[in-house]
């Protein structure tokens, strides 16, 4: 499925947040998919399209990306993003989600399951920042520069020429194999963020907001979340080492189980998503309250 036509699934709902735009396959428990910094939901699209038979799958776009509409000065924070989910789900009417987060959508992920751990039916955490290693420390040098204003030039220069997104100085060592990312796929993530001069400001908003007091204020109600959670981790990724799954598989008494994948990157269940998706299931299947 290419970009435009996922595209053309999209769904959209009020929130106190904003529009909130998403995308959904499947029927059954709901499980919701949250993806990190400079992507949306298309993601998830290998989930949506291959778990639908046992899950209601749904992708969010987070505030700042994708389709989803924010004002021009609200808050777009990691932690205003957890609250924009609880308000997504309530607008939904959705009362529990097996939850699944990537990157800085991992974060995301855990501060929701932290602050309201009442709507987790189960957690999977793949790479994503982790109590203070947020912005980890090979991406500070991107933090930097859209701080000083560079986020404009380096986004159009990525969508004129694809070859710089997948280099090493750019989203290359995000992926496996950076030369299989298609052109299509470096316009769904980014197109959006340039289609306005708003739109450029809210992703940098996003981005300046970054800040680990986030996640480390949370390490306490992490160690009493008792959710059924899954840690499946990269063991190639540059910027969450796997000492990170670790930690997390030892402050999360809910962990089930921690899974590795060899030689994979941050960008693993877009990469190898039929290894992740058999994981999930049986990851659901074995969670005490997998069914609704």
């Amino acid at each position: 499925m290419n970009g435009k036509d996922f595209f053309a699934g999209q769904r959209k709902v009020e929130t106190p947040s904003g529009s909130i735009s998403y995308f959904e396959h499947g029927n059954g428990p709901v499980a919701l998919f949250v993806h990190g910094v400079l992507l949306n939901g298309y993601l998830w699209r290998h989930q949506l399209a291959q778990l639908g038979d046992v899950r209601r799958c749904i992708a969010v776009d987070l505030l700042a990306h994708g389709n989803t509409e924010v004002a021009p000065n609200q808050d777009v924070s990691v932690t205003a993003n957890a609250h924009m989910l609880a308000q997504f789900l309530d607008a939904l009417k959705i009362d529990k989600v097996d939850l699944v987060g990537n990157d800085s959508g991992g974060g995301i992920c855990q501060i929701f399951a932290a602050l309201y751990p009442e709507r987790i039916r189960s957690l999977v955490l793949t790479n994503c920042d982790t109590h203070d290693n947020w912005p980890p420390e090979p991406f500070k040098p991107f933090v930097a520069m859209v701080a000083d204003g560079g986020l404009p030039g380096t986004l159009n220069t990525m969508l004129a020429d694809k070859a710089v997104y997948r280099s090493p100085q750019a989203l290359g060592p995000a992926y496996e194999r950076p030369e299989a990312v298609a052109d299509d796929t470096i316009e769904t993530y980014l197109r959006p963020f340039v289609r306005s001069e708003q739109r450029t400001r809210d992703i940098e908003r996003f981005v300046n907001a970054f800040d680990c007091r986030h996640t480390v204020q949370i390490e306490g109600k992490l160690r009493h979340l008792q959710a059924p959670t899954l840690i499946a981790w990269a063991t190639d990724d540059i910027y969450f080492d796997v000492k990170w799954s670790k930690w997390l598989e030892k402050t999360i008494p809910g962990t089930k189980r921690r899974v590795e994948f060899e030689s994979a990157r941050i960008f693993f269940p877009e990469e190898r998503a039929s290894e992740f998706n058999k994981e999930l299931k049986a990851h659901w299947a074995d969670s005490a309250d997998a069914t609704v």
